[in-house]
């Protein structure tokens, strides 16, 4: 990974009612979120400007989010190719939990294993 990038590509925050913490989060930062559903999930999205360095993330409600004192799920650049890093995952002392999935062809692929410490974090990549 090329230094200057970033570590971080995307957040999730897995909530119970997504219609509830859209208003909680549009109150608290005075901002609009756009809802949408995507791979069973449904999902308020944090306001971005593409192209402008800066990453972003959602509110998401699905069967694999759920709220806890853990927080967000957090995923890491695993750009060009996260098959790459997903590979050292399990000799490392994690497991995988969703292999490479396709998100979407304009918005790439995601995997989330377990660390070594019990967390669920991701991956994302464009190939």
């Amino acid at each position: 990974m090329d230094k200057t990038t970033n570590t971080l590509n995307w957040f999730e925050v897995s909530v119970n009612d997504i219609d509830r913490a859209r208003k909680f989060y549009e109150t608290v930062f005075n901002i609009e979120m756009e809802t949408m559903e995507m791979m069973g999930m449904k999902m308020a999205m944090f306001p971005y400007e593409n192209g402008n360095g800066k990453l972003s993330g959602a509110l998401v409600q699905s069967e694999m989010h759920k709220p806890s004192a853990d927080g967000a799920k957090v995923y890491f650049n695993g750009n060009p190719d996260l098959s790459e890093a997903l590979s050292r995952v399990e000799a490392a002392g994690g497991k995988i939990i969703m292999p490479k999935t396709s998100i979407g062809e304009d918005i790439g692929y995601m995997a989330f294993f377990i660390d070594s410490e019990g967390n669920v974090v991701a991956l994302h990549s464009q190939q």
